[in-house]
């Protein structure tokens, strides 16, 4: 897996954009990024959605340092 916690990554499908903030392995699966927005709407963070490794692609390396 080249995407790492903290890369700023992309879903290639939506175009859903933020930093990883988590990797779920499955057992019977593929792995799952959490992508976590940065920024606000309306006022409050944007919530997080999980997408599968293979559609997401990495926008900036290391955008945030865990």
């Amino acid at each position: 897996m080249s995407i790492k916690l903290g890369d700023k990554i992309r879903d290639k499908v939506s175009g859903f954009e933020g930093l990883c903030v988590g990797i779920t392995t499955c057992l019977h699966g593929c792995n799952r990024l959490t992508i976590q927005p940065q920024g606000l709407h309306e006022g409050k963070p944007v919530d997080a959605f999980c997408f599968d490794e293979p559609q997401c692609e990495l926008v900036e390396a290391k955008s945030y340092v865990v």
